[in-house]
């Protein structure tokens, strides 16, 4: 896979970044800034279906189960979610969440894996880059289950999976985005408190599905020696 990004002066910044080594630069609106290579860590190499190690071939859902209700979650069941584990789409799986000095306890809930048009992604400008690509929306909830105050934290790190298993590129995005809206925490995020993210997969063909979604935030990446949750 490549890495590609592209930046938006005007009202923020909206880049496709793909996990590997190669950073590429886009332009829009008539301005194009060079792209730092990206310090994103490689997640585990996927691996075909198997329960241990989570990845699925679930066709993809387009709303949430019934599991989970309102832009919460239904309640996580047996603690703290175990690396490589599944969760069914709607279902909540309890993390513990850190950002730079503010740690707590949250829900994770993937709602949908939505699949769009290849139109949707003409705003980003990225041409024959995502030619023949196929855009999913990753839907999920976060809700405050700990006893800290997460105000302005941000929650990402979730990616698509493929209906093989393989992991799916992802469009990594900094500014409004309609389509796919993904904001920080907003203040007051205290117990109790829920929001609702976004993240962008791509399929590389209309014969290829995304099915399902992992999430590979610290402590489930292979920084840990830890492998990712995984939903479908």
């Amino acid at each position: 896979m490549s890495n590609i990004s592209m930046r938006r002066a005007a009202t923020g910044v909206i880049g496709l970044a793909v996990a590997g080594t190669l950073t590429l630069t886009g332009c829009k609106n008539g301005n194009e800034e060079a792209a730092a290579p990206s310090t994103q860590p490689s997640s585990p190499a996927a691996q075909p279906s198997s329960g241990a190690d989570g990845y699925g071939s679930a066709a993809p859902s387009a709303a949430a189960s019934a599991g989970s209700t309102g832009g919460g979650a239904a309640a996580p069941a047996g603690g703290i979610a175990k690396p490589g584990q599944t969760f069914k789409i709607g279902e909540a799986a309890q993390v513990p969440f850190k950002s730079g000095s503010t740690a707590g306890d949250i829900t994770l809930t993937v709602t949908a894996v939505e699949q769009g048009q290849a139109s949707d992604l003409d705003a980003l400008k990225l041409g024959d880059k995502v030619k023949g690509m196929v855009p999913y929306f990753v839907r999920y909830t976060v809700k405050n289950v700990g006893s800290t105050d997460l105000s302005f934290s941000s929650v990402g790190h979730f990616k698509g999976t493929l209906s093989d298993g393989s992991e799916a590129q992802d469009v990594s995005i900094i500014g409004n985005f309609d389509k796919c809206p993904h904001e920080s925490l907003p203040k007051g995020f205290t117990n109790g408190k829920t929001q609702t993210g976004c993240a962008i997969a791509l399929a590389p063909s209309a014969q290829t599905k995304v099915a399902g979604a992992m999430y590979w935030g610290d402590p489930y990446n292979s920084l840990n020696n830890s492998k990712p949750l995984y939903w479908k």
